[in-house]
């Protein structure tokens, strides 16, 4: 696809590098000069210096050859108006990064009236996944597919589980259900393990369930799955912002303590039944007298990112259930690896997924629409659905007539809102959801799980 990214900063980067990478063609819009020196070293891509709200320079990057136009400067203004009129001189689709509150309530309105294909908020899907994890406490990581219908959680084995030393087969015999590892994680090596895999302690699995079966699974393997009932929030931006406003609706006590005067008598009137509090949230002196060992819940969501893991590692030792952490770089993610954060969560990495997946979606066959996309564990695997039509070649087929590329495992349907763990005998209907997990990357439908 021929994709031109306005704005190269963290996320604009973050596109770059995972598109170009699928093989797009991509052209790179900012004003800054040394930002697309550095981008046209650093990757295969074309750039033009200039302001992308100008239709010559828009002109100059290929607009009426151009299938996608992707905004994701610091503006919100800027981006909507560089999709509105990339939309209006040329026939490509247009995404655009909306970030304030204000805008955000209005998504379907600006998407009609505007015509865009798409709006994405860094802040609100952070908040969403902070909210997915506060949900299931022991998860390190929450991915929902099929319209939040099936959740494939990531958790470390505790030491003394009854899971240590058995194979995932006997496992699933001693639970008396379908237990469905999807990955594997032992030290570094990362595998789509088969029935005979066995368990070791600290290995860190990810699993397919239903919200709704997933505490039972957890039970039986050993997990507590206390609910949150608290949380202190340290920082009060937009994430804290869209947080507080889900976790109040969820039922859970909410604290803030945010730095600055202003903001907290903002919070203090948009939030009644939130606590916020004014002061350094770093300052440990403050925290003791917020009681944070009494809190279920820490996020620690300042700008900072050596601030939010300092507090973090903090919270580790005080807080009863959950540490949260926010991190803006993705550059030293083996850093990061090595401090030992409970949960970690990438506004920024969590909007070029999302727009990823828009773009694979866009650019596949008709018949087999990879409408999620996860990109896991620092890309070393993903997790996919595609929605299957009628006419697709795949559909009737018995999973175990199929020939699958190594390493891709199919791991679940969900058929007329119903979660169907596959067997060989089973075989896809048109209108299923297809969930797959792969070490491959680039997959853009259904057919590429196929060997050759």
């Amino acid at each position: 696809m021929q994709i031109i990214i306005v704005g190269g900063g963290k996320v604009g980067r973050t596109l770059i590098a995972q598109l170009s990478k699928e093989g797009n063609n991509i052209t790179v819009v900012d004003e800054n000069p040394h930002v697309i020196r550095d981008m046209t070293i650093i990757y295969d891509v074309m750039g033009v210096v200039g302001n992308g709200t100008s239709y010559n320079i828009l002109a100059e990057a290929g607009l009426d050859q151009a299938d996608m136009l992707i905004a994701v400067t610091q503006s919100d203004e800027v981006n909507l108006l560089c999709c509105v009129i990339a939309h209006r001189t040329s026939s490509c689709k247009t995404i655009a990064r909306v970030r304030n509150p204000i805008y955000s309530k209005e998504q379907y309105f600006l998407c009609r009236e505007l015509e865009l294909s798409m709006t994405i908020n860094p802040e609100l899907e952070a908040a969403q996944e902070i909210a997915s994890l506060l949900r299931f406490p022991n998860a390190i990581e929450v991915d929902s597919f099929a319209k939040d219908r099936i959740d494939l959680l990531r958790f470390r084995v505790p030491g003394g589980s009854a899971m240590i030393g058995r194979s995932l087969k006997e496992i699933s015999g001693m639970l008396k259900m379908p237990l469905l590892v999807c990955i594997a994680e032992r030290k570094d090596q990362v595998t789509i393990p088969n029935g005979d895999y066995v368990v070791a302690d600290g290995d860190i699995l990810s699993i397919i369930s239903p919200p709704r079966e997933t505490d039972q699974v957890f039970r039986k393997i050993g997990i507590r799955t206390d609910r949150v009932r608290s949380c202190m929030i340290i920082g009060g931006g937009g994430i804290a912002y869209y947080l507080t406003e889900i976790l109040l609706r969820m039922g859970i006590d909410v604290k803030i303590v945010e730095q600055s005067h202003k903001r907290c008598m903002e919070l203090n009137e948009i939030f009644p039944d939130a606590t916020i509090v004014c002061g350094d949230g770093s300052d440990r002196e403050i925290l003791r007298e917020e009681h944070i060992e009494n809190m279920d819940a820490l996020v620690a969501c300042t700008g900072i990112d050596e601030v939010n893991a300092i507090l973090s590692l903090y919270g580790q030792n005080k807080v009863k259930k959950k540490v949260i952490t926010k991190l803006n770089h993705i550059e030293f993610n083996e850093v990061i690896d090595n401090l030992h954060l409970d949960s970690q969560v990438n506004p920024k990495q969590l909007t070029a997924q999302r727009i990823v997946s828009f773009v694979r979606a866009t650019g596949n066959s008709m018949d087999s629409k990879c409408d999620t996309l996860y990109r896991l564990l620092n890309g070393r695997a993903e997790a996919l659905s595609f929605r299957l039509e009628e006419g697709s070649r795949i559909l009737g087929i018995r999973l175990m007539d199929m020939k699958l590329k190594d390493n891709v495992l199919i791991a679940g349907i969900v058929r007329n809102g119903k979660h169907v763990i596959p067997g060989g005998q089973d075989s896809f209907c048109a209108g299923d959801t297809v969930i797959v997990v792969t070490t491959h990357s680039g997959f853009d439908d259904i057919y590429d799980i196929l060997a050759e």
